[in-house]
């Protein structure tokens, strides 16, 4: 059950709607995922360095798995961006707008990263299903796990630019992930 919560104040702030409170709990569990991912990449290409140079003996799976984590870390790391706006803007012409029309001109961009995502999520499953029946070399897994993180990260990004779009059209923020 949703309740008011006071801000400063004590006036009442509006309930956290489903779409934020799902959105939230996704990026924060991209984030995760995507440090866990990064650590371990680090923690394997250490792994590989001492067992060439120390040892002699390169682990063959080292680095496919690391280059496998490099695709989840970046893609998940994307669409969080996506969310926290922490993506590059070029907002020096939008900026001399009218605040109305920038609040136009902000929600055809946001419809054009949604389309973007959709068509990273259509295309990873497609390309993924056509590669599924082969192994990665070294790793023994499906092929299609390297494309897994295209097609999740094409439906956060979705999910995010929507959640984006609706605040617009509210006049409100996006809350953001990490408070």
């Amino acid at each position: 059950m949703m309740q008011d919560c006071l801000v400063d104040g004590g006036t009442r702030a509006q309930p956290r709607r489903l779409l934020t409170s799902v959105n939230i709990a996704l990026a924060r569990i991209s984030t995760v995922i995507a440090v866990t991912g990064l650590m371990s990449i680090v923690a394997i290409v250490f792994y590989e360095v001492v067992g060439r140079y120390v040892f002699n003996q390169t682990p063959t799976w080292a680095e496919s798995l690391a280059l496998v984590l490099v695709l989840y870390v970046t893609m998940l790391g994307a669409a969080v961006a996506v969310r926290d706006a922490g993506h590059i803007g070029m907002d020096s012409l939008v900026v001399l707008l009218p605040l109305h029309v920038q609040r136009w001109f902000e929600i055809v961009i946001h419809i054009l990263v949604a389309g973007f995502g959709a068509a990273m999520a259509y295309n990873g499953w497609i390309l993924g299903m056509s590669v599924s029946s082969y192994l990665i070399p070294n790793l023994g897994l499906p092929e299609i796990a390297r494309y897994i993180p295209l097609s999740l990260s094409g439906c956060l990004i979705v999910l995010f630019s929507v959640e984006h779009m609706l605040a617009l059209l509210r006049h409100e923020e996006v809350e953001p992930t990490w408070n």
